[in-house]
């Protein structure tokens, strides 16, 4: 796909994406990426240094979020820069005796937030949030949203 620079506007939406995070992927992601720090796969662990439970790695949370820029640029290449900073570890629970695996999910949307035409850059501005399960026992299904990274901001070059 190709995005016409011209017919972009600052404010304008780029999409919404939904990503499910289960233990399962914590483990795969930690087995690829060599993060095998017990916070991301080991319950007792992480609430020994004072965590609520099990969390995501965070440049697996980056990663996901950054994807729905990918997507819509069409080309991952075309992201020159990309930062952001974490304000919340995204918790992903464990159901064992339940007959659906326990996920978190988490919601990312962006929208354009500023363009350099000399440059032919955009910067994408997401939102990225997850369920709150700071509290014991608390329900990914009902819990309110936090925002999780903040300044999520790409920059794209477009052709």
């Amino acid at each position: 796909m190709s995005i016409a620079f011209d017919s972009l506007e600052k404010g304008q939406e780029i999409g919404q994406r939904r990503i499910e995070l289960s233990r399962a992927d914590l483990v795969r992601y930690a087995g690829a990426s060599g993060d095998l720090n017990p916070i991301h796969w080991n319950e007792e662990f992480a609430r020994s240094v004072d965590l609520p439970d099990v969390i995501a790695h965070g440049m697996l949370t980056m990663g996901a979020a950054v994807q729905l820029v990918t997507d819509w640029a069409g080309d991952p290449g075309a992201v020159v820069d990309y930062q952001t900073r974490f304000t919340k570890p995204v918790v992903v629970p464990n159901r064992f005796g339940t007959a659906v695996e326990a996920s978190t999910a988490l919601t990312v949307s962006g929208k354009i937030g500023a363009l350099d035409d000399a440059a032919r850059t955009v910067r994408v501005d997401l939102t990225v949030t997850a369920p709150d399960l700071s509290a014991a026992g608390a329900d990914p299904a009902t819990a309110a949203a936090l925002k999780v990274l903040v300044k999520a901001q790409a920059v794209v070059r477009l052709a």
